[in-house]
């Protein structure tokens, strides 16, 4: 689930060579979520031009799919906000019989993704993980001490926030995401749409907006990296990406991503095929090669994030396989949730509650 705002990759737009008018499938994915050179390998095997785009929250992409005519034959939401989509009609079922490689897709991932896609009819998943805590460790050790604990506390107790304001921290702008963990660290049910519930989360945020820097879905990744913020609640393969950046930069940053104690949000970006697509054969072959495990496995190794693609994980770099941040042991599994998309009634909630916190009014 990632970053930047909408632009276009236009060097990977690559025109078929040899075809007076060249296949083409237009791509919009979360930013920075792929190994590119797949892009330029799916355009050489197949010979279909790819445009491939991308945003940076699931709200602006589902304003652009409600909106109709999005202009693109793949989109990738989360799970939580395609199943309403799906309702609305906005994706078209998948023909399976083009699809040979979902004889790859991992049985738990998929019975977790029919929660939100019945039968999974209309969506494949493409990556999966879990939405907690990075670190830099030696900045909040720093201020808390060594044994500063694996608990939503260093982002909900206002006595720690507030020890690590003055390095910088940023939360991401998902209202859907870190509302439930609020009411998770409270206690409550994180998957309550009940309106008193998710009030008490946002009441709980209120409290810890005065030292939170930045509410953004993407910056947090680089300023980690870079040792411009000690603090961040995100996704967790943005977090990984931010520990490789600063590895390889070997910079004196270290930093570590944390599943809290008292559990997190499991989350799942699905492909789908908007209704409007004006490429669907083309659509199709691209979900199919996407599956291909070796594929798969070189998107997951570029990315930190899980896939659920179960054949691609003896491919897998044993950094990324062995890591249980990435691939969470069963014990963990455990207290992992998993959200419903809300109503409009409680979108409503969780919207006017999330711009009170995020403007402080």
């Amino acid at each position: 689930m990632k970053k930047f705002a909408l632009v276009a990759l236009s060097a990977l737009a690559t025109v078929a060579v040899g075809t007076a008018q060249a296949q083409e499938v237009r791509v919009l994915n979360w930013s920075d979520y792929i190994d590119e050179d797949l892009l330029e390998k799916f355009t050489d095997e197949t010979g279909i031009k790819i445009t491939y785009d991308v945003f940076d929250s699931n709200e602006v992409l589902e304003a652009k799919l409600l909106a109709g005519n999005s202009g693109y034959d793949v989109v990738v939401p989360s799970a939580s906000f395609l199943a309403r989509q799906i309702q609305a009609g906005v994706f078209q079922q998948l023909d399976q019989s083009a699809l040979p490689n979902s004889v790859h897709l991992w049985d738990e991932i998929k019975a977790a993704t029919a929660s939100s896609d019945p039968g999974n009819a209309y969506s494949i998943n493409y990556m999966w993980g879990t939405t907690g805590i990075g670190v830099n460790v030696g900045m909040v050790a720093e201020r808390l001490g060594d044994d500063y604990g694996s608990s939503w506390d260093l982002i909900f107790d206002v006595d720690k926030i507030s020890k690590l304001s003055d390095c910088g921290v940023h939360i991401l702008d998902a209202p859907t995401e870190v509302i439930p963990a609020a009411m998770n660290y409270l206690g409550l049910d994180p998957t309550s749409q009940d309106p008193a519930d998710i009030e008490k989360g946002g009441e709980l945020l209120e409290s810890i907006r005065p030292y939170v820097t930045k509410f953004h879905s993407s910056e947090y990744i680089d300023a980690l990296a870079n040792g411009e913020i000690c603090l961040a609640l995100g996704w967790s393969g943005d977090v990984f990406i931010a520990l490789y950046e600063a590895d390889d930069a070997d910079n004196g940053v270290t930093i570590e991503y944390i599943v809290p104690d008292e559990g997190a949000l499991m989350w799942f970006d699905q492909m789908a095929i908007p209704t409007d697509a004006g490429n669907v054969e083309e659509a199709h072959v691209f979900l199919n090669f996407i599956m291909d495990p070796e594929n798969i496995a070189a998107a997951t190794n570029y990315v930190y994030y899980a896939n659920g693609n179960v054949t691609s994980q003896p491919l897998l770099d044993s950094e990324v396989i062995d890591d249980p941040a990435i691939y969470p042991p069963a014990e963990t599994q455990e207290s992992l949730y998993v959200l419903q998309p809300y109503p409009p009634r409680v979108q409503r909630v969780v919207t006017r509650t999330w711009t009170r916190v995020v403007t402080g009014s």
